[in-house]
């Protein structure tokens, strides 16, 4: 969902997330915006024919996050101050995820040409900022960065949500990885993402199982921001090539090339939206472009791994399940994954949770920490399917309804 607010020193609206913030079981709205700005015409970029620029961001004052309550009503109530999420920042993506585990949705927001910002929810109807505490605030020589697309998920199946953020050339995309003590690692370079973007700009992102292998694979929306790009940085392009990097569970390796004519087109991508469409378990995308068509992406992977797509629905909690967490366990091992449509940049996704599970048929279980609270266990799941998990509204130890 995006928006753009008006004008006469009105903030940019960009990115925008559905999170049930405080438990009561009705979704809240985050609403993100970007800079402070008016009508004055300012000039950036050479005074002279085809030169002129798009301004940076510091020509610009920050403008402060919006966030509404939901009433229950049909009404809501703006209350970002009162959260503390209030913090003025020029925000373009946002991504939920319960970070530490202690079972309350965070937030992390991507910033442009500034700190990024972490927020840590305590529970208790409050938000604290810690970005920099945490080491996700700048990159690994300690300096900000274009931040554009986010994805808040695990990358490397150790049970705690990871961050990657899409930048512009010359920066390297950051990808942080989650210790497991509130704390993350700068890992653009060990995974052998830092070598593959130096050159690129990213905007939509999102982390998913390409190939059904059980590691997520990593799919970008790139082009440059100035369209002049290539007459001031002949090295640079504004338009670009999607980027696939597949997950080997050791690292990411571009394998763009190989996977399909789409990805020799070149495009101004921004927004990257993923989705099962013709639910053959084989998730695919969808990428907008600037001044230009939406593009499908079906993807067409040939494999023989098996895959599960889970339809969560709430009762007690939010009806869609947003914030749910949902622990995953096969004969390899375990994966973890979010019920969020937010993420990426400028677009909504799928809310299915989607896993492939390799050459395992079935699942051992499968554990859902529910936003009310509840925590549901379902035992040896069949895979290639989708499959629908009500949240249960009896008590306890009544069987889980399953359909």
């Amino acid at each position: 969902m995006t928006a753009k607010a008006g004008v006469g020193g009105s903030g940019w609206s960009t990115s925008a997330a559905w999170v049930d913030l405080d438990g009561d079981g009705f979704l809240d709205l985050v609403v993100l915006r970007y800079v402070e700005w008016d009508f004055d015409d300012i000039w950036c970029g050479e005074h002279k024919e085809g030169y002129r620029a798009y301004c940076h961001p510091d020509y610009f004052k920050p403008a402060r996050p919006l966030v509404y309550h939901n009433n229950g009503d049909g009404t809501f109530t703006e209350v970002a101050e009162k959260l503390g999420l209030s913090k003025p920042a020029k925000d373009l993506g946002v991504a939920p995820a319960d970070y530490d585990r202690d079972g309350h949705i965070d937030l992390f927001f991507a910033n442009d040409s500034m700190v990024e910002h972490l927020y840590h929810n305590k529970g208790e109807g409050s938000f604290e900022e810690v970005g920099l505490v945490s080491e996700v605030a700048v990159d690994i020589d300690g300096r900000t960065y274009a931040g554009m697309g986010v994805d808040f998920a695990g990358y490397n199946n150790d049970g705690w949500p990871d961050i990657i953020v899409t930048d512009l050339a010359n920066q390297r995309y950051a990808l942080y990885q989650n210790n497991g003590d509130r704390t993350f690692s700068y890992a653009s370079t060990p995974s052998g993402l830092a070598g593959m973007t130096l050159a690129h700009s990213g905007w939509g992102v999102r982390l998913f199982d390409c190939d059904n292998d059980g590691w997520k694979d990593l799919l970008v929306a790139q082009g440059h921001d100035l369209d002049t790009i290539e007459q001031t940085n002949p090295n640079l392009r504004y338009r670009e090539p999607m980027l696939l990097a597949r997950n080997t569970g050791k690292g990411f390796v571009d394998v763009s090339q190989s996977s399909g004519e789409i990805f020799n087109q070149s495009w101004v991508a921004r927004g990257l939206a993923i989705g099962d469409l013709d639910n053959d378990g084989r998730l695919d995308a969808v990428v907008t472009t600037n001044d230009g068509p939406a593009y499908v992406l079906r993807n067409e992977t040939p494999s023989a791994n098996h895959w599960l797509l889970l339809r969560l629905v709430g009762h007690k909690s939010n009806r869609d399940a947003i914030g749910a967490s949902v622990k995953l366990v096969t004969e390899r091992g375990q994966q973890f994954a979010t019920v969020s449509t937010a993420s990426s940049y400028l677009s909504s996704g799928d809310k299915r949770v989607h896993f492939g599970i390799g050459k395992a048929s079935s699942v051992e279980s499968i554990e859902i920490r529910w936003p009310s609270g509840t925590v549901q266990t379902l035992k040896n799941i069949p895979g290639d399917q989708v499959l629908q998990i009500d949240e249960p509204v009896a008590p306890a130890n009544a069987k889980p309804a399953v359909k």
